[in-house]
Order: structure tokens, then sequence, then C-alpha cells
């Protein structure tokens, strides 16, 4: 199963949906707890709704399961937890939210994991794809869109 992800800032709306359409992504499943923030631009919720379906023909879905609580969101954006211990409190709520269990495989192929962060070194978008690797028996092939 092939699963993309893709960031927002650092990209024109022009680069942004030519990724999209470029790859023929079926759906963005949006992983942010923040999904109307003006800072977001083309990126909020209900207008990547409609660009996505006008432009691309992909379909939408934000996943709230997917993403980190508020408390946790910020210790890491203050500095007052590293990278290593956001993504340590960011799988053991994967964990306690049952995860590989209560999101469909489906909608991962061929859908495309959508945060802020440009770059998926340091966002829990990769995070999920590799904790759904390790508990599920398919091999999902990523491929993050920058």
């Amino acid at each position: 199963m092939k699963t993309f992800t893709i960031g927002f800032t650092q990209k024109t709306a022009k680069h942004f949906f030519s990724l999209i359409k470029e790859n023929n992504i079926s759906r963005v499943i949006d992983v942010r707890l923040n999904v109307t923030s003006q800072l977001a631009g083309f990126a909020k919720k209900n207008d990547l709704s409609y660009f996505l379906k006008e432009l691309c023909h992909t379909d939408y879905v934000h996943v709230p399961d997917l993403t980190p609580t508020k408390p946790m969101l910020d210790a890491y954006k203050n500095k007052i937890i590293s990278w290593d211990n956001y993504a340590d409190k960011f799988t053991n709520l994967m964990i306690q939210r049952h995860i590989e269990r209560t999101i469909d495989k489906s909608i991962l192929s061929n859908g495309c994991l959508l945060c802020s962060e440009h770059e998926p070194h340091q966002c829990h978008r990769r995070l999920v794809i590799e904790y759904l690797n390790d508990h599920w028996d398919s091999d999902i092939e990523v491929v993050h869109l920058s």
C-alpha cells in the first residue's frame, strides 16, 4: 500500500496542489490539531476541502485520532520538551487510542497525511506511519512530498 505525506508550510498553493494532483492522491488525511488557524492560509479546513475537490478531484478527511493533544503540542512548540520526548508521548497516545484498530487501512491507501511541518523528520505524521507499519500486517510504502 502506498501512502504519501505532506506539510503545507514553505509551499505555495500552486506547488502544494500540483503535488497532490501529480501524484493522483485519492484523499488528504488531515492530522493537524488546529485546522482553522489563520496562519494556515489555503490549508484551512473548509478552504482546503473545497480546493482539493475542485482542483485535484481529491477527498478531504480530518482524523482527530491522529492528532497530538494541545498540551503535548504546546510543550514541544514552546521547547518545554524535546523532540524525542514529544515523539515518546505521541507514540504512547497512539497506543492509548488503539489507532491500529480504529483507523481503516483503506483510508491510507493512496492517501496523503497532511500536517504543517515542511519536512517529515520532526513531524508526527511520520510517527503515525511508522506506528501503523509496526502494527499492521501490510507494508506501507511511504512517499514524503516536498
